[in-house]
């Protein structure tokens, strides 16, 4: 797939089993996402209600693998929260998980359906307006992460009152202070690409398991839907009024005392005609201490911009450290994570060796190569 994520057959075998033996046990699913916290500096959005694991994950009439994204994030990184999914009878697509109606579903514990398609402009069509009210009639949370909301629709919103559900639009952000740039405490990496869908949750994601694993704190701060379905938590700086939305990410990554690190999700592209601006306000909100550049090798163009070459490695890293420098001068860049999902193993080792000959950084996949050698330099570069 074009995301650089893995498509059904790399977990297929492990996504659908937790969820349904830890229900069949009596278990709860791992872990739920946090309570409300919406105090201002607090750096945190946790929405609970409407938000409850386990999920049925919506993938519609989803036309590709792209369209699924949502879905398939989820699917990858919290197989645990995912009892199963729910396919119209059009859908060109399969996370691997079981095929279940919403009454099946909810009997397997579902407590949240999760709308996890996207498409062009983020519009819910009548369909899926029928199938999120069959959803809740079946006693289901429903939770979506369209820009068109759940509550604009008069019939999903007396669904969910008749039923005594909870409805969550993940691009509704709190209220913003606009961004000071004031110096704060503790660290922070932010993952920035050449392109749109190039990795960058999947990146900062598994730059977190892989810090975690050694012993050291560190946080994803997520900035889209999807990261906010894994991370139960975050801000969807897509929906941000421009003005706020360094002040957004100041937000969800406070200062911070205990030797830890902010993972920051990237968005967008500084040389992406059509969301620079997003990509811009998250280096200086992030006050990156540390980047990490994403890119898919052998992209012809910007994505949805076939007039626009990608851009040379080395002139977008150096972009990237140059606007992240106004908010703070010593930013480095510690890797870059490459998605190789259209190589084959001998291409993707080539690709990567030929990064990091050119750029003097360590160059890995994070799905089939992990991110051991980018954590390395990341920690041999903030030693003290």
């Amino acid at each position: 797939p074009s995301l650089g994520r893995p498509g059904p057959h790399h977990f297929a075998h492990r996504a659908a089993g937790p969820a349904l033996r830890r229900h069949a046990r009596g278990l709860p699913p791992h872990p739920r996402p946090s309570t409300v916290d919406r105090r201002p500096g607090r750096g945190v959005w946790q929405p609970r209600l409407g938000l409850q694991p386990p999920y049925l994950l919506y993938l519609g009439n989803a036309r590709d693998d792209l369209a699924a994204k949502t879905a398939r994030g989820l699917a990858f990184w919290r197989p645990d929260w995912c009892v199963g999914q729910f396919r119209g009878s059009r859908c060109a697509t399969t996370l691997g998980l079981p095929d279940l109606d919403f009454a099946q579903a909810r009997v397997l514990g579902a407590n949240t359906m999760i709308v996890g398609v996207a498409n062009a402009g983020g519009v819910m069509d009548e369909e899926t307006v029928r199938d999120v009210v069959a959803a809740l009639d079946a006693g289901m949370n429903v939770a979506s992460g369209l820009h068109e909301r759940l509550t604009s629709h008069p019939q999903i919103v007396a669904a969910a009152q008749r039923n005594g559900r909870h409805l969550f639009d993940a691009r509704n952000p709190p209220a913003l202070d606009v961004g000071n740039g004031k110096p704060r405490a503790g660290r922070r990496l932010l993952t920035v690409g050449t392109d749109c869908s190039v990795g960058k949750m999947y990146t900062t994601l598994a730059v977190e398991r892989e810090l975690r694993s050694r012993g050291v704190k560190a946080d994803f701060r997520a900035t889209g839907q999807t990261g906010i379905f894994i991370a139960g938590s975050g801000v969807p700086v897509d929906a941000v009024v421009a003005d706020f939305i360094s002040g957004s990410v100041e937000w969800i990554s406070p200062a911070r005392n205990d030797n830890g690190w902010d993972l920051i999700e990237g968005q967008g592209s500084l040389f992406h005609a059509s969301f620079a601006g997003v990509s811009l306000g998250l280096l200086h909100g992030a006050q990156p201490d540390a980047l990490v550049l994403c890119h898919e090798p052998g992209r012809a163009h910007m994505r949805g911009l076939a007039h626009y070459p990608l851009p040379d490695l080395r002139t977008c890293l150096e972009a990237n450290l140059q606007a992240a420098r106004l908010t703070n001068p010593g930013v480095v860049a510690v890797g870059v994570a490459v998605n190789t999902s259209r190589l084959t193993p001998a291409d993707a080792a080539t690709a990567c060796a030929q990064i990091e000959d050119l750029l003097g950084l360590p160059c890995q996949d994070p799905v089939t190569m992990g991110v051991g050698r980018i954590a390395d330099r990341l920690q041999a570069c903030f030693a003290n």
